[in-house]
């Protein structure tokens, strides 16, 4: 049986996108009832907390199991790599550098970000409001704030936008976070930063910061960040159970949360990503 949303065939888009394949797949055991393990600390905002509870109690309806709450893990390895997860959130970097062939590939969000397919994301690079200069690669000298080095929208996707038109960011360092790269583009400590663009969103929505910062560029889409499993689990009820949940939400949660709907993609698709060098610093 094959499910897939109208609106991947140009039509209106309801509000999951579903993909599901009852072939054999010998290499995957049935849905595990004993992984007692989720998380979704991609976009742990306080302010969305509600909303994310709301959803996962939602999906645990659906699965008639797994842990009452939500955990919010400070080792995010250890939480993606660990035997009993049940679902949790990673960056698409991190996926196909490290957790490919070690996690299952669940779904992928869809964010309905302007100018990107379903399912995907992109950067957008963000200077201070009051900086004159309008093109990243008038940044090349400059000094460039990027969260962490295995950041797909954080250093990746910005790097590999560099390298198409010639460029490089030399002069950079690590902030630990993408809050904690536009607050250093904020207070001139770097001149800089790309951010995932629901991040951006968000941070419009309920950061001050933001009015300091405008968006001068932006990357090329890439596919968002993939929910997964651990390895060996089926996924299909967890994608039934995700969608269903999204369906489920009030209009109030899709919009605090931005997730309109899933997408299952392939693994090469984030496989397929290119991958740049590491940072200088």
């Amino acid at each position: 049986m094959r499910i897939i949303c109208d609106h991947l065939r140009g039509c209106a888009a309801p509000l999951s996108y579903l993909f599901v394949s009852h072939n054999p797949q010998p290499d995957v055991v049935p849905f595990d009832i004993n992984a007692m393990r989720a998380s979704l600390p991609m976009y742990d905002r306080p302010e969305l907390a509600a909303a994310h509870d709301r959803l996962w109690q939602e999906i645990r309806e659906r699965l008639d199991t797994g842990p009452e709450q939500l955990s919010h893990p400070s080792d995010l390895w250890g939480d993606w790599e660990a035997p009993d997860l049940m679902l949790s959130q990673t960056c698409g970097y991190p996926y196909r550098a490290r957790l490919h062939g070690h996690v299952t590939l669940v779904a992928t969000p869809d964010y309905r970000l302007p100018a990107c397919p379903p399912g995907h994301y992109a950067s957008v690079f963000v200077a201070r409001a009051d900086d004159p200069r309008d093109t990243p690669a008038a940044f090349a000298q400059s000094r460039f704030a990027y969260n962490e080095r295995l950041s797909q929208s954080g250093w990746a996707a910005p790097a590999t936008y560099a390298a198409d038109l010639g460029f490089s960011f030399d002069d950079t360092f690590s902030t630990g976070s993408h809050a904690a790269s536009a607050h250093a583009v904020a207070e001139g400590r770097a001149d800089l930063c790309a951010l995932d663009a629901q991040t951006w969103r968000l941070m419009q929505a309920h950061d001050p910061v933001a009015e300091k910062l405008r968006v001068i560029g932006r990357t090329t889409p890439t596919p968002a960040l993939p929910y997964i499993t651990a390895s060996g689990t089926d996924p299909e009820r967890l994608r039934s159970a995700l969608a269903q949940a999204v369906d489920a939400l009030s209009k109030e949660d899709r919009d605090t949360l931005g997730l309109y709907g899933i997408v299952i993609l392939p693994p090469e698709a984030y496989l397929q990503v290119p991958t740049p060098p590491p940072p200088p610093a």
